[in-house]
């Protein structure tokens, strides 16, 4: 923050405007120490480089300097000062293979903060920019860390709130004794908890389609048994999910979703 400066000629009017920008300032990093450093969390991911490393690491796989280069757009040198500034501030994790670095978010917790943020984006200021096919892959099905989001997510979602298996709310989610017994059924490994610091069941506002799809360990755990199940296949270096003919077939069977 720059300091204040006044000028020669203004005596007491300009001591007393000092004194009370100083007070304020005292009081506003008093309380900063006390809370979040939300400024500094910001400031991370506002550096369009940096937003664009955070999004390419949305897929939920460990990449390297040099796949997150191409994805920001940058030298690889400036990558890799980015990075070091993401694994600083908690945001991205690195684990060292061989030669190799791989970096991913540092927690699901980054990956529903930047959901947010690109909901927050969507209903900005209109900006002009060709919509294609990966868009519209992306729209379609996609992965939101480790769980499913686009028009798949929330049809899940959707699917399984109107069968009362789950309860979705503003911030919250329960599933209930219902929704464990199918999802038990179809093998979906539900952790209680009850030893995790992660939600079991939080439902995440989907940017795209501006409706909640089920973030948490269940959301993990339900786009964990799809893939195993052969239902859904993750692309190549993209976030975009392909939804396979047993797919389709399950989950029109089993949820009365059509896509």
């Amino acid at each position: 923050m720059a300091g204040t400066r006044c000028h020669p000629l203004i005596v007491s009017v300009g001591i007393e405007a000092l004194w009370r920008d100083l007070r304020a300032r005292r009081a506003y990093s008093g309380d900063m120490t006390d809370g979040p450093f939300i400024a500094e969390a910001a400031s991370l991911i506002g550096d369009p480089a940096r937003a664009n490393i955070l999004a390419a690491l949305m897929g939920g796989r460990a990449l390297t300097a040099t796949e997150l280069a191409l994805s920001a757009g940058v030298a690889q040198s400036t990558a890799s000062g980015h990075l070091a500034k993401l694994v600083e501030g908690k945001l991205a994790s690195v684990v060292s293979q061989g030669r190799h670095r791989y970096y991913r978010l540092a927690l699901p917790a980054v990956a529903c903060a930047l959901e947010d943020l690109m909901a927050l984006a969507a209903d900005g200021p209109r900006r002009h920019r060709p919509r294609t096919r990966c868009d519209d892959a992306l729209a379609h099905a996609r992965t939101c860390y480790d769980h499913f989001a686009g028009r798949l997510g929330v049809a899940l979602a959707d699917s399984l709130a109107n069968r009362k298996q789950v309860i979705l709310e503003d911030g919250a989610g329960l599933v209930t004794s219902a929704g464990r017994t199918f999802l038990k059924g179809l093998g979906v490994e539900i952790e209680s908890g009850k030893h995790s610091r992660r939600a079991l069941c939080r439902p995440c506002l989907d940017w795209s389609e501006r409706r909640w799809h089920i973030g948490g360990a269940l959301g993990a755990a339900i786009a964990s048994r799809f893939s195993d199940l052969g239902w859904t296949v993750c692309g190549d270096g993209s976030r975009a999910v392909t939804i396979t003919t047993a797919g389709t077939e399950a989950l029109a069977e089993l949820f009365g979703i059509r896509l």
